[in-house]
């Protein structure tokens, strides 16, 4: 794929302390523009994966390339064009700041250390809130929202630094279906512009009405990566799995 946005080359990658590898020898290309569900059993290194995309893990083998840039080189520069919605997340209902001020946070990284929002930044968030759907949430403490708001507003955040690829780890775990097919609606809009979107999974029942790129993870293995609809992912992951097992 010459016009991969992210490609890893025979990439291991551990954690600090840890001898063996989490994920070992992984060759994966993924365009501009995908939509990519990451599926597996628990502990199988999808969440490294993604950590290992953006440069939060060290690689100990192989190479990461990401928007252009070398992950192990630029890591920095990767993730100003890179949101990240993490798994786990819990904010303290005392945590001093208000849903507009958590969503101008991640401008500030495209903006340089000196330099304050300005019009443009807050467009970005006004748009962010809006396709989210939570702009009555602007005010708000991050603390005092549920769990599913919450979320809403980590997704919002990334949306509004306008990057490239956006990875998301779990990121229908504490949302009604409703609200996750209104979330995947937007980031299949999002997709159309030319974003790509991976996302690690373990929810099939809000998935693009068009083809996606499924990759299944085991044992810190690349096992499965192929274009299917998405009717048949959630079919695809537990047969591999199963073969996995056997």
């Amino acid at each position: 794929m010459n016009d991969a946005i992210i490609r890893l080359q025979d990439v291991t990658t551990t954690y600090e302390g840890i001898s063996c590898p989490v994920i070992s020898n992984i060759n994966l290309e993924i365009g501009r523009g995908e939509f990519v569900i990451i599926g597996g059993p628990n502990g199988a290194g999808k969440t490294t994966l993604l950590e290992s995309m953006i440069g939060l893990l060290p690689i100990i083998h192989g190479s990461a390339t990401v928007c252009g840039l070398d992950v192990t080189r630029k890591g920095c520069e990767v993730r100003k064009k890179v949101g990240y919605v993490i798994q786990s997340f819990d904010f303290d209902p005392y945590t001093p700041f208000n849903v507009e001020e958590v969503m101008l946070i991640s401008r500030y990284g495209l903006l340089g250390f000196w330099k304050r929002p300005n019009g443009k930044d807050h467009e970005a968030v006004d748009l962010a809130l809006s396709m989210l759907d939570i702009e009555n949430l602007r005010k708000n403490h991050i603390g005092k929202l549920s769990g599913g708001q919450q979320q809403k507003v980590l997704i919002a955040h990334n949306l509004a630094k306008n990057p490239e690829v956006l990875l998301l780890d779990e990121p229908f775990s504490n949302l009604d279906l409703a609200t996750r097919e209104h979330v995947c609606e937007v980031l299949c809009k999002i997709t159309d512009s030319g974003v790509t979107v991976v996302i690690v999974s373990h929810a099939f029942d809000a998935l693009p009405k068009r083809d996606v790129r499924a990759v299944v993870m085991k044992d810190g293995l690349l096992v499965l990566n192929e274009i299917a609809h998405p009717t048949e992912v959630q079919g695809i992951i537990k047969r591999v799995s199963e073969e996995r097992n056997a």
